[in-house]
């Protein structure tokens, strides 16, 4: 455990504890928020996916966007990577492909906050298991 010296050690220290009550504030409400699902299996890191996610995460945060990002396995749809699967609240989930920081805003821009649809989308081929 690290020792808490000065006060900015203590304000890091608050920053962390905050971001992981936000984290697990988020997570019990998932259902009525944003949430955005990134491949993050072989395939996925190697086109990129880390980079995506981590945009995700700081631009949702950025434009005040209270929203669930989490990393998944395959999905699939190597052939697409990086692949990112959105859903809004009431809405069926749309996997993106092909999806880099400027695809990524995109989505932010027109699908999340207004619900256009936008290029890039694959098809449904899959169930989701509750």
């Amino acid at each position: 455990m690290e020792k808490i010296k000065t006060l900015a050690d203590l304000k890091r220290k608050q920053e962390a504890v905050k971001s992981q009550v936000n984290l697990r504030d988020r997570a019990s409400r998932a259902e009525n928020l944003v949430q955005v699902k990134v491949a993050m299996a072989t395939c996925g890191i190697a086109s990129g996916a880390k980079e995506v996610m981590e945009y995700f995460v700081e631009e949702l945060d950025k434009r005040n966007i209270e929203a669930v990002i989490t990393q998944t396995g395959c999905m699939g749809y190597c052939y697409a990577e990086p692949t990112v699967e959105v859903k809004l609240h009431d809405a069926e989930p749309i996997v993106f492909g092909y999806v880099d920081t400027k695809k990524a805003n995109e989505i932010i821009e027109r699908y999340i906050k207004t619900g256009e649809l936008v290029d890039g989308i694959i098809p449904k081929n899959y169930e989701t298991i509750n």
